[in-house]
């Protein structure tokens, strides 16, 4: 696993930032993971071997009041679809939505589709229709007045949109019924002029991910396999889109963590964090990256009851401004995410060739 190995200069004015840095630092290269390093690798265990296969990702949070803040339902969706077109364009693996149930400005929810739908909701429902191809929308995602806008939004043209006229090893499909016309099997939509055939039964109506096999031919008869939604990602290196996930609070956020030992790195963002150059960032395997509404991070923690009281450092590993030089006195939250994105990028690239080159020297 690789740490977070933070030098911080040049802040002798954030005394204590600096310490608590360093404090991190130190607990981290005294855990057994620091350490994890000095292993000889002729000793690996398989079962650690089949922890270095998993992947590493980047998930960030984001709060649902910045859609009840908006003026218009119009705007709201462009705020959605400005966060789904950086989330795609950076390879970011999950959005989390946190539901702060905030009022908008005048102390009222804004009706942005549904008066029953809270801002969180709604860019949910948003991001999950933008992420699917088009090809699989009519059939997963049934009338909605949230969706009136969506004409609007440019596309995410993402890998896994495949347009019909193209070969790819992998397709996103939809299950239709069992082909009753022989032995058993499933006829999957998969934005081609034909219907395709599992070798499985599975129930209509369910998203799924079909190899396609090595042949170029797409009008193929030959039965089809369903795998995992990381397989293109594993076997190919072909980003697959985002996932979408719900968070009632602020703690659910790693509460819910789908990792099995929660997120390695927690960054929280903001104006009043610590700057550092990006290249001195390593990285670890899950990383996660924090945003907040007009109030900032510590306006979500305080409206969970669960954290209420606990300050930043308690809750973040790390709390940096990634934009310390801004000429705004405000970056508004679809901007952050695109500046600390991009600010990530260099470590988040070493940290995925860390992790090839590391299974490499596993596996020979």
């Amino acid at each position: 696993m690789r740490m977070v190995e933070y030098e911080v200069e040049n802040h002798k004015n954030k005394r204590k930032e600096k310490n608590w840095t360093e404090d991190t630092i130190r607990n981290l290269n005294n855990s057994p993971e620091g350490n994890h390093k000095q292993k000889n690798k002729k000793k690996i265990k398989k079962e650690e071997h089949k922890w270095k296969k998993e992947i590493p990702s980047v998930s960030i949070s984001v709060v649902g009041s910045i859609i009840d803040n908006t003026q218009s339902q119009e705007l709201a969706t462009l705020l959605a679809g400005q966060i789904a077109r950086a989330a795609t364009i950076f390879q970011v693996d999950e959005i989390v939505v946190v539901d702060n149930k905030a009022l908008s400005s005048n102390g009222s929810e804004v009706n942005n589709g549904d008066q029953n739908e809270s801002g969180a909701q709604f860019l949910v429902r948003i991001l999950q229709y933008l992420e699917t191809p088009q090809y699989l929308r009519r059939r997963l995602f049934p009338m909605h007045n949230s969706f009136k806008h969506v004409g609007l939004l440019p596309p995410l043209d993402a890998p896994h949109h495949v347009r019909k006229h193209e070969w790819s090893p992998f397709r996103e499909g939809v299950t239709l019924e069992v082909d009753a016309s022989g032995p058993n099997g499933t006829l999957v939509d998969v934005g081609l002029s034909k219907n395709v055939k599992l070798e499985q039964v599975l129930m209509p109506g369910l998203r799924v991910t079909v190899a396609m096999g090595a042949g170029r031919n797409m009008e193929t008869d030959s039965l089809k396999k369903v795998v995992g939604q990381n397989s293109p990602r594993e076997e190919m290196g072909i980003y697959w889109g985002y996932k979408v996930r719900y968070a009632p609070n602020f703690s659910s956020v790693f509460k819910s963590c789908p990792y099995k030992d929660s997120y390695d790195c927690i960054v929280g963002t903001s104006e009043h964090g610590a700057v550092i150059n990006s290249s001195e960032l390593c990285l670890p395997k899950h990383l996660l990256i924090a945003f907040g509404g007009l109030g900032g991070l510590e306006e979500s923690i305080e409206e969970d009851d669960d954290l209420k009281g606990k300050g930043v450092h308690e809750i973040f590993h790390s709390y940096l401004n990634t934009c310390p030089h801004q000429g705004s006195r405000t970056i508004r939250t679809e901007e952050a995410i695109f500046i600390s994105l991009q600010y990530f990028q260099e470590p988040i690239r070493r940290a995925e060739y860390d992790f090839v080159w590391n299974d490499f020297l596993i596996t020979f």
